[in-house]
């Protein structure tokens, strides 16, 4: 299985259309964890799980979605409702309550994940208004066996070495 992970585009059009089209025949799910700055219907957000955040006005996306995509539940959701910019743990208590394997969320700008309590938490930064680093990011998250690993890209589709993680699944 494996899942295009992006966020924060925030009104990139041209931009998250090329990153979804780039990679949407090699992925089984495309995820945007919201600041599309879109609205609902936009040909970019074609085939995309989208959530709300907080510069999302206008539209009606929800604000967190569960996924189950070839057997991996996803919680998806942007952040800004459980503070992700201050901690992990209110989104943590709801990635668990989803059951989720792997929790998604944005808002912050910042390319990260990590694993806690047999959740992966990914957040794939920016492709608009990265923070902490220089790169536009966006990622891919392949699960296979008892593997989940996670590979960064740059806007243009270069792998992004440092920012790459390999997590057991529990």
């Amino acid at each position: 299985m494996k899942a295009l992970i992006i966020s924060d585009s925030h009104g990139f059009e041209k931009e998250l259309k090329l990153i979804a089209d780039r990679h949407r025949h090699e992925v089984d799910a495309l995820f945007h964890c919201g600041d599309s700055e879109l609205p609902n219907g936009h040909e970019a957000l074609e085939g995309l799980y989208i959530v709300k955040g907080n510069c999302d006005f206008n539209v009606d996306f929800p604000d967190d979605l569960t996924e189950t995509i070839r057997g991996v539940t996803f919680y998806v959701t942007h952040g800004h409702l459980y503070n992700v910019k201050m901690t992990h743990v209110p989104l943590s208590y709801r990635a668990e309550e989803n059951q989720a394997e792997i929790a998604c969320f944005g808002h912050s700008h910042v390319a990260t994940a990590f694993q806690e309590n047999g959740v992966v938490y990914i957040n794939p930064g920016s492709i608009r208004l990265p923070r902490n680093r220089v790169e536009r990011t966006y990622c891919i998250c392949e699960c296979e066996g008892e593997t989940i690993k996670i590979t960064y890209y740059g806007f243009n589709g270069e792998v992004i070495p440092d920012l790459a993680f390999r997590f057991t699944r529990k």
